[in-house]
């Protein structure tokens, strides 16, 4: 049986979506989408392309206006509080490009005084340590690598040491090596800052390995919700991608 998200009312949630619908003239992009994200937690948003995690997440950070329904980050409406909440989230994507032209030093220091970072170079030095991207300070972006341009991207949604962060792929087109250490350094930064993630994948074990809850997305829809343990559980499936190759099979994502 389909679990519904739940709506928390208390305090510690930082993140409420309330029955949002989003359309596009007789197209439902998104239809009746609720759930809620708790402080220190990381949901993740899966379904295959077209599925309206895009759309969901582009509502969530006040981009897109929702056709009707209730978004609050912060207990705070996101179309009617976006100024005030804007310093408080941030997002990290590999397909979103940097200026090219500018060094990564000269990127920090736009996007930190667009956030009203205060002692930003302070703030550009400790994350540049923390992404061991020191040395890379000085270079034109367009001149890094993948796994590099993804350490200063991650580096610039880290600049207004945000509440919540939204993440799009985070480690698409990395290695490896280069993706578990993207991973190991999201959870590190969770545990000391109590930062609230929003996750967008498709890699399953990514998702397993960081999300507290998954919101199984379908033709705009919630298809289902839950841990990755419990949905495991509940597909008698062995892990996450074989419950969504169910799910997919049955055309539901």
């Amino acid at each position: 049986m389909k679990a519904r998200p739940k709506i928390q009312s208390f305090s510690n949630v930082v993140l409420s979506v309330k029955h949002i619908y989003k359309n596009y003239g007789l197209i439902n992009a998104v239809s009746d989408v609720s759930f809620s994200v708790e402080k220190s937690k990381t949901i993740g948003l899966l379904g295959s392309n077209g599925a309206g995690k895009t759309t969901t997440i582009m509502m969530l950070m006040g981009i897109l206006k929702a056709t009707s329904g209730e978004i609050k980050i912060l207990e705070k409406d996101v179309y009617k509080c976006r100024n005030k909440i804007a310093k408080y989230i941030n997002f990290a994507s590999p397909f979103v490009e940097l200026p090219h032209r500018l060094t990564v030093l000269q990127n920090l220091k736009v996007f930190g005084h667009l956030y009203g970072v205060k002692y930003l170079d302070d703030r550009i030095h400790k994350i540049s340590i923390d992404l061991d991207i020191l040395d890379l300070l000085k270079r034109r972006v367009g001149k890094l690598s993948a796994g590099q341009k993804t350490r200063v991207s991650l580096a610039k949604s880290l600049i207004n040491n945000p509440k919540i962060l939204f993440l799009d792929e985070p480690t698409a087109s990395l290695d490896p090596d280069n993706a578990d250490w993207i991973r190991t350094y999201l959870e590190k930064y969770q545990k000391q800052t109590g930062a609230t993630f929003i996750l967008a994948s498709h890699n399953m074990p990514e998702v397993e390995r960081l999300c507290h809850n998954v919101v199984m997305m379908g033709n705009g829809k919630v298809i289902d919700y839950g841990s990755p343990k419990n949905l495991i559980t509940r597909y008698k499936s062995k892990d996450l991608e074989e419950v969504f190759l169910q799910l997919a099979r049955k055309d539901k994502v």
